[in-house]
């Protein structure tokens, strides 16, 4: 237990991670203060938002824990940091990551600031992830205990001061053994599914999702040697690598593998091997470090997308940016998503591909 008593300002979402971090810092002496962040209340058409059943299982967590909890409300925020970005960044044809940017934005900066000016000297969330200190007081980011769940990805953006500020209580846990502390502890979300979809938005197509700000556009489905062989209902509804709602059948199925804003056709390649889907390269901007800027050239792992095994990759200078040169080959590449870097299990940081 702890010597002396130490506020901990903990985001309670209404999922099971989330109550299990909280448990554990209660546990370990910690004076616990919960917080509900309310950043998004919209249906969109039939898909509901889970912010009331999410909202509910929090307060009865934090009641089973009895620990005091406060609703913040984000939305404005959130709408103009998360929402309008996603849409912004499809309209320009890439396809952006919410859940980094609701971690930048929202959870580690208006959070982290909000709490810390009212008395928190640390804030928490349940993310599959762990902070080190070393002998110099250099906050090193490290991947969570469990491969299947580190969201280190999700984190890249955290510099030495945030992450001086940061509590990952179930980083050295894996998912079943949160689960079985759950269970022990009797927490309400021990059964709980965990959440899907967009952070805070919940499980939603995306489709269907874009439709509400970016209006149908008919377009023609080419194929890389040129042949139209449909139509669609807008490129920007569409991702690099993206098989399910084309809409073009019969045979090996096809593949998006590029698109042409400007004329809205949609670039297809039969086969999810085809050549057209693979890289030698990426050029990265908008970078963030952990720690401090790599000196370069560097070579290191590399993530382009959140589950990915990590890849081996040498990082140079180009221009104001960096490219990623891989070691091997990497499928489907795709701008507006993140690049994360890592070295063994240490996340050095990370950037936007272009």
């Amino acid at each position: 237990m702890l010597s002396k008593k130490i506020n901990v300002a903990i985001g309670l979402s209404g999922g099971v991670d989330s109550s299990v971090a909280a448990f554990l810092l209660k546990e370990q002496g910690y004076n616990v203060v919960a917080y509900y962040m309310k950043n998004w209340s919209t249906d969109i058409g039939k898909f509901k938002c889970p912010w009331k059943e999410d909202h509910e299982y929090a307060l009865r967590t934090a009641d089973h824990l009895k620990i005091p909890i406060y609703t913040l409300n984000f939305e404005k925020e959130y709408k103009e940091k998360v929402v309008d970005y996603l849409f912004d960044g499809y309209k320009k044809g890439i396809t952006p990551n919410p859940d980094i940017m609701c971690n930048k934005e929202i959870k580690f900066k208006l959070f982290l600031d909000k709490v810390t000016r009212i008395g928190a000297d640390f804030i928490s969330t349940g993310h599959y992830a762990r902070i080190k200190k070393d002998e110099k007081n250099i906050y090193h980011l490290l991947k969570g205990k469990d491969s299947n769940k580190d969201q280190s990805y999700f984190l890249y953006t955290l510099n030495q001061k945030q992450l001086s500020k940061i509590i990952f209580p179930i980083g050295e846990y894996n998912k079943s053994e949160i689960r079985q502390i759950a269970k022990r502890a009797k927490l309400p979300t021990a059964e709980k599914p965990d959440s899907q979809g967009i952070c805070f938005i919940g499980e939603v197509n995306i489709s269907e999702f874009l439709k509400t700000q970016i209006k149908p556009k008919k377009g023609d489905i080419i194929t890389t040697d040129g042949k139209k062989i449909g139509t669609h209902d807008g490129v920007y509804y569409y991702t690099i690598g993206q098989r399910k709602g084309i809409g073009v059948g019969g045979g090996i199925p096809y593949f998006v593998v590029s698109k042409n804003i400007e004329k809205n056709q949609l670039i297809v390649a039969r086969g999810s091997w085809s050549e057209e889907l693979f890289y030698e390269s990426c050029e990265v901007t908008d970078l963030s470090w952990t720690h401090k800027e790599a000196k370069l050239p560097l070579k290191c792992n590399i993530k382009t997308r959140y589950r990915q095994i990590d890849q081996q990759c040498e990082l140079i200078k180009h221009k104001n940016n960096i490219r990623a040169i891989f070691k091997e080959k990497q499928r489907a590449i795709t701008s507006g998503q993140s690049a994360v870097f890592y070295k063994k299990d240490e996340c050095l940081g990370g950037g936007i591909i272009i």
